[in-house]
């Protein structure tokens, strides 16, 4: 399969493609009997990616990491790469099932709050007819401190043998959890979806699409977590975004 363009932004190298062609190189990964791993790279995991070197390297083990935020969008275009699109984990989720119903694929969700994976696997079912869900499990607050219970875990998504997991824990845990899963399921797609599970579940809405095409969709959530997220939108978030564009900038411009 041809490699895709890719540009530094931050700590992280991500893929310019568009959410159709992900969807089709996940299909093609099945047919063959491959699997991968997908970041979903918003501005939050990017800065923390940046700040801390064991979290950049949890990320670059992630053969395809897109674009989940304008601003990272934005960074990439600065700086010379034409990334086409941005991907969210949040519409992957249902995108990828789409493709996954279309193809005859079993698909795994895990995180949320108890009765969400499951409330989110009967919405995806109704929608995508042929789909098959081969389980879906919230697991216990604090599973992953615990070897035991972590364990656990894998073992139920690895015994499940899912075509497409859907792991919705939050950055970095989530991808912790993908990184212990491959071993088991080399031939599945996992995906790292955020808040893709409560959303496909109907308890979180995506934001009017005109927020989600100039890069506001951020405020939609903040309206809509207040609390859990201001801090880290306005406070940690907002002024690293400013500081990766300039960053893109300089460097187109040392390029020439």
């Amino acid at each position: 399969m041809a490699a895709l363009p890719r540009v530094r932004v931050g700590a992280i190298d991500v893929a310019s493609i568009t959410e159709s062609a992900l969807a089709d190189r996940v299909a093609a990964g099945w047919r063959a009997g491959r699997g991968g791993w997908i970041v979903t790279a918003n501005v939050d995991i990017v800065r923390a990616a940046t700040r801390d070197p064991a979290l950049a390297a949890l990320v670059a083990q992630a053969p395809l990491v897109v674009a989940d935020g304008m601003p990272v969008v934005w960074a990439g275009r600065l700086a010379g790469i034409p990334i086409r699109e941005r991907v969210t984990g949040a519409s992957l989720v249902f995108t990828l099932s789409e493709r996954a119903a279309a193809e005859g694929r079993s698909v795994y969700l895990l995180g949320g709050d108890e009765g969400v994976p499951e409330a989110a696997g009967d919405a995806l079912m109704e929608r995508y007819k042929g789909l098959w869900v081969a389980g879906a499990y919230s697991p216990p607050y604090g599973f992953e401190t615990d070897p035991g219970l972590l364990r656990e875990v894998v073992e139920r998504v690895v015994a499940a043998a899912p075509d497409l997991v859907l792991v919705g824990l939050g950055f970095p845990k989530q991808e912790r959890v993908i990184a212990l899963l491959r071993p088991g399921l080399p031939r599945a797609w996992h995906l790292g979806c955020g808040a893709g599970i409560p959303m496909a579940a109907g308890r979180f809405s995506r934001a009017p699409e005109v927020l989600q095409r100039s890069g506001a969709e951020w405020l939609h959530r903040l309206a809509l977590e207040p609390r859990r997220l201001a801090r880290r939108y306005l406070v940690d978030d907002a002024p690293f975004a400013v500081r990766l564009l300039v960053q893109a900038l300089r460097t187109r411009l040392r390029r020439g």
